[in-house]
């Protein structure tokens, strides 16, 4: 299977509300953005690499993430490889400043987001969530990640995720699978 890949500000229908609105915000940088339709059912990345030939390598996935300090919960979206998993017993737990963190429930990862789940994306997140970005991330070429919906998937260049708003790039956010 082949992917049709368009410019995304083209194709609004394939993108989540807020991923939409966050790439309108993007100015220039949106235009190295693309979208490409695909079956919902291949939303998954291992799935999506086994139809479609893509370089896992180049697949990122965008992960949310709470834990709680004094009462006071906190979040962040952590994006990494598809070859990798993130460090959220480690990293992620130590820039959260929590004893103890773990992956949002999905409904509530999906109701906070505006997002569908196997379509959460980094674009577009809520403005007070940091992005946490693993470095071998921006050091892809082009990553393909979530746009919100699970009928596409966005192309972007990698280091245009360290671009992001909320954006920081980790070294050793995430370990090889």
């Amino acid at each position: 299977m082949r992917l049709d890949w368009v410019p995304a500000l083209e194709r609004p229908d394939l993108l989540a509300p807020s991923v939409l609105a966050a790439l309108e915000g993007m100015q220039q940088r949106a235009s190295a953005v693309e979208v490409a339709e695909i079956d919902p059912d291949l939303a998954d990345t291992a799935v999506l690499v086994e139809t479609s030939g893509m370089d896992m390598e180049d697949m990122a996935n965008c992960i949310v993430i709470s834990g709680r300090r004094a009462g006071e919960e906190r979040v962040c979206a952590a994006l990494v490889l598809g070859t990798t998993r993130a460090d959220v017993n480690t990293a992620v737990r130590k820039r959260l400043d929590v004893r103890k963190c773990s992956f949002m429930p999905m409904d509530d990862a999906v109701g906070r987001t505006g997002m569908e789940y196997g379509g959460i994306t980094p674009v577009g997140l809520p403005a007070d969530w940091p992005v946490l970005v693993d470095s071998r991330v921006v050091e892809r070429d082009r990553i393909v990640i979530g746009s919100g919906v699970r009928r596409s998937k966005l192309r972007l260049p990698g280091a245009t995720a360290a671009e992001l708003p909320g954006a920081e790039v980790v070294a050793g956010l995430a370990v090889p699978v």
